[in-house]
């Protein structure tokens, strides 16, 4: 049965626009600096100005904790830029990072704003220091107290995410199979398109063995299959479609997007420890559109840990339900000139920790054919940006307008 267009609002939607601020592993710039220049580079983009931006959307919103994990507000770049808004939206509970997007695509379907400036800022890496990687979670001793979900967690000595998806990684190794061997191709084939990437943190080639000799993080999860916090700042324009012909280029549409939750909310009292909420954000995505897996011809599906990409490479329906082992071996399959092109960055495994909008960056990016040396061959016209991991998740089915 063929989906009713009426029905899928944020067909309305286009992406007009999308730009980054410097990246690096340590800038010690001032967040809010770094926001604004992505932001600036974005609005500009769509051949818009800061007049024009009526709209702003962004996840997580200003947090403290943990050191570097929000840049910055709507409220501070809603004053920075002097922005008349006569919609907005910011705030941790999302169906994933690219919850805020979804949101913009929304607002604009239902009239509320007609340009909508979204963004994404980090600086994890200032905010840890020069001593390396340091854990993103709480604990650590002194006067912390833990709540929530962590009140359960702590006491085992397992604060990190690591852990968490180190043992959906162990169920999914243990039920289908899987091995290291196949899940380290997503750290290789995201090193190999980092390579090409001027933006990215690590661009030295990285080999089998020296994925397989490098330290253990959390088992099966070595330091390779583990997101690399940086600074940076990531903005793309949400635009109502109908605006397409006074833009600067061609607007890449939203096609469908998936955003539901119907497992338990829960890093790790999902109701199947192999899979996460893509995968119920995977199904619904299918069912508002009448394109399939197999007319995707990119895919930017967040590796905040390697295993992640593999679950999101099932819930998408690329591969079936714990395949994605045998799918990825080799890295043929997806490497940017196999039949599905996967996170063609690097990754936040080796471009850094961008969270979701680094991804939906680069699916714009190469829908647009601005890549570079790392762009996708043969004109690329669908593609798929997804991010979140445990009970987050939200995707977006993206296509190049004729």
């Amino acid at each position: 049965m063929r989906v009713d267009d009426s029905l899928v609002i944020e067909r309305r939607a286009v992406i007009s626009g999308a730009g980054q601020s410097d990246i690096g592993r340590r800038l010690y710039r001032d967040p809010l600096e770094l926001t604004l220049d992505a932001c600036l580079v974005a609005i500009a983009d769509a051949g818009l100005t800061t007049a024009d931006i009526d709209g702003v959307a962004t996840y997580p919103g200003p947090m403290d904790v943990p050191p570097g994990f929000s840049g910055a507000g709507v409220v501070d770049v809603q004053d920075a830029l002097r922005l008349e808004l006569g919609w907005w939206s910011g705030g941790i509970e999302s169906p994933g990072q690219l919850g805020s997007v979804i949101n913009a695509c929304l607002a604009v379907a239902a009239g509320l704003a007609t340009h909508v400036l979204c963004f994404r800022s980090v600086w994890e890496g200032s905010a840890q220091g020069d001593k390396g990687r340091a854990g993103v979670m709480g604990g650590g001793g002194g006067g912390y107290r833990a709540s929530g979900f962590m009140e359960w967690t702590m006491p085992f000595a397992a604060p990190s995410a690591a852990i968490w998806i180190a043992m959906m990684a162990e169920r999914h190794f243990h039920e289908y199979g899987t091995t290291r061997e196949q899940m380290a191709q997503i750290a290789l084939n995201a090193r190999k398109n980092a390579g090409v990437n001027p933006n990215a943190i690590y661009r030295d080639p990285m080999t089998m063995e020296d994925y397989l000799n490098v330290r253990m993080i959390s088992s099966p999860l070595c330091l390779y299959d583990c997101d690399v916090p940086c600074d940076g700042a990531t903005a793309v324009i949400v635009s109502h479609a109908d605006t397409v012909a006074d833009l600067r280029k061609p607007g890449i549409q939203v096609e469908a997007v998936g955003t539901a939750l119907r497992g338990r909310p829960s890093w790790d009292q999902f109701d199947d420890l192999t899979t996460m909420a893509n995968r119920d954000a995977g199904a619904q995505l299918w069912t508002r559109t009448d394109l399939k897996p197999s007319d995707v011809q990119l895919a930017e599906m967040y590796d905040g840990f390697s295993f992640i990409t593999m679950t999101w490479l099932e819930a998408m329906g690329f591969c079936g339900k714990g395949e994605s082992g045998p799918f990825i071996e080799g890295g043929e399959r997806i490497a940017r000139d196999g039949v599905l092109p996967l996170n063609t960055h690097g990754g936040q495994l080796s471009a850094g920790r961008l969270h979701g909008y680094g991804f939906l960056h680069e699916a714009c990016v190469q829908l647009w054919g601005e890549a570079g040396e790392r762009q996708v061959p043969g004109d690329p016209e669908v593609g798929v940006a997804a991010a979140g991991g445990g009970p987050l998740a939200g995707a977006l089915l993206l296509t190049r307008r004729r």
